[in-house]
């Protein structure tokens, strides 16, 4: 085509793709900007100022990778297009805010998780929004010009974004309040930022861990804790809880269990299960539950088909392939295998204390309905669509509530091991999910909203606790961070860390 032979400045170039960034992928942002503003001129001149903000701010990164990075800058700009598309389709469907919460999401999710997000819908909108865009960045011959032009235009584009800001300073106050959800929506700063962010943050969470003072066990009676950490499970489908369908059939005939309200610390797998292994609420790394009692000469397994944990140091730490090895007779689709042979496993223990934490993805989205095994499909019809958007409300809540009955098999069958154990053995079984999840409530989907602005749907969670021999004192409303000292005291560990008052027994 001659539109493709002859030279466009680069000027032009940049001018249509910070113009089609602003038109492509920001109606999110404009909605919610439009959704919070007042009426009147005040209101149009925010939203006019918003556009002429990001246009000028995409026009300036464009310009500057494109300039310095010539081949690598194209390669760079055809990243940050796909990102886009990438991110407006998840905003779309699935609501989602573009946080450094977010991206550690992102970044600790693995391919069989990715995989389930999977629909045609995420394939055009990285075609139209994402690979058409990036094969124009890749085709057009550009002249770059002097080094003068490409001062001048930097310059220029800085000023507009200068001048913008200041003329704008009545409006601030405005744009703080609604800066975090507006900053998720903003392209491609949202992912760019915020993978730097989080990236950081793992840089200061990965230096060593700050050691606990030294526990010892009081005794040398036989004491087992199994602490299965739930994913996605949110309290009000339980009906021990007083759920209106009947997904707890077996836990409901259990003798004494105790179904606890909690809420969750976070609304994310990492900050949620750090919450459910740490001693107190901080964001500095000390020593977690499985670690200190590892330390202090406890038997401690792990047990997982999730991600997302803290840094472990045990020695016993099986993924689904080193069950599947174990137990080669056993379903390895689903995470049941994740419970087999427990009551085996903790008899052959030389060690009287011992701790196995098993993480669940039993209730994980969007394909709920691949996350149990046919026969506990109580509820139909089920969704078959990972874009949760779009999908029948009824057969959405249908198949995760599926996925809550599959999860009451599971907790029971950890039980019934611990039940088949020897009288010398004390027995502990805690459930305790890492966060809620939402279902369509306020057109949100999934997990992840920041904790300011955050459902109860993504809070509540359930926090479920059977033991054959300890009581439960009435404690009222409890927390992830009670497990670390329920656990402590329930296997005798002693330790100036302990807080009785966080412990859940008498």
């Amino acid at each position: 085509m001659k539109l493709f032979k002859s030279k466009a400045k680069l000027s032009v170039v940049c001018a249509v793709l910070s113009l089609f960034t602003v038109a492509a992928f920001h109606i999110p942002f404009f909605r919610h900007a439009a959704a919070n503003v007042e009426g009147g001129f005040n209101g149009v001149l925010i939203i006019a100022s918003l556009a002429l903000l990001m246009a000028a701010i995409d026009y300036f990164l464009y310009y500057l990778l494109l300039w310095l990075g010539r081949g690598v800058g194209r390669f760079l700009v055809a990243f940050t297009l796909i990102g886009d598309s990438i991110c407006l389709y998840f905003i779309n469907t699935y609501d989602v805010i573009i946080d450094d919460a977010m991206m550690g999401n992102v970044f600790n999710t693995q391919f069989s998780e990715a995989s389930g997000f999977f629909s045609l819908a995420a394939v055009l909108y990285v075609l139209l929004l994402g690979l058409l865009p990036s094969a124009f960045v890749f085709a057009r011959k550009i002249d770059f010009g002097s080094f003068g032009r490409f001062g001048a235009n930097i310059g220029v584009s800085l000023a507009i974004v200068l001048g913008v800001a200041l003329g704008n300073m009545s409006n601030w106050p405005w744009i703080d309040r609604n800066s975090t959800v507006l900053g998720s929506l903003l392209m491609p700063w949202s992912f760019t930022v915020n993978s730097v962010r989080y990236q950081s943050q793992m840089r200061e969470r990965g230096r060593e861990e700050i050691l606990l003072p030294d526990a010892h066990f009081k005794d040398d009676g036989k004491a087992v804790c199994v602490l299965v950490i739930g994913e996605s499970a949110r309290r009000d489908r339980f009906s021990l809880y007083g759920y209106e369908k009947p997904t707890n059939p077996l836990l409901e005939q259990q003798e004494g269990l105790v179904a606890l309200k909690a809420e969750s610390a976070a609304t994310y797998t990492t900050a949620g299960v750090k919450a459910i292994l740490d001693s107190q609420e901080s964001d500095k790394l000390y020593e977690i539950l499985p670690n200190y009692l590892f330390r202090a000469g406890a038997d401690v397994s792990w047990r997982t088909s999730n991600w997302g944990e803290p840094p472990l140091h045990i020695e016993e730490y099986l993924k689904v392939e080193d069950l599947k090895a174990l137990y080669p007779e056993a379903d390895a689709e689903f995470d049941g295998l994740l419970f087999e042979g427990l009551a085996e496993r903790i008899q052959a223990s030389d060690k009287s204390k011992v701790l196995i934490v098993i993480h669940t993805s039993t209730s994980h989205g969007p394909s709920y309905n691949k996350r149990y095994p046919p026969e506990f499909e109580r509820f139909s019809p089920v969704c078959t669509t990972v874009e949760m958007s779009k999908a029948d409300p009824v057969e959405l809540n249908n198949s995760y509530d599926n996925s809550i009955v599959y999860t009451d098999f599971l907790i029971n069958s950890a039980i019934e091991q611990l039940r088949s154990l020897p009288d010398e053995w004390q027995s502990l079984m805690i459930y305790v999910s890492d966060h809620g999840e939402s279902l369509g409530e306020g057109n949100l989907y999934m997990h992840g909203v920041p904790m300011s602005i955050a459902p109860r749907e993504q809070v509540e969670i359930p926090f479920i606790v059977w033991t054959s021999s300890r009581k439960l004192r009435d404690c009222g409303e409890v927390g992830q961070y009670h497990v670390f000292h329920s656990v402590m005291d329930f296997l005798g560990a002693e330790s100036e860390i302990y807080k009785a008052e966080k412990s859940i027994f008498e």
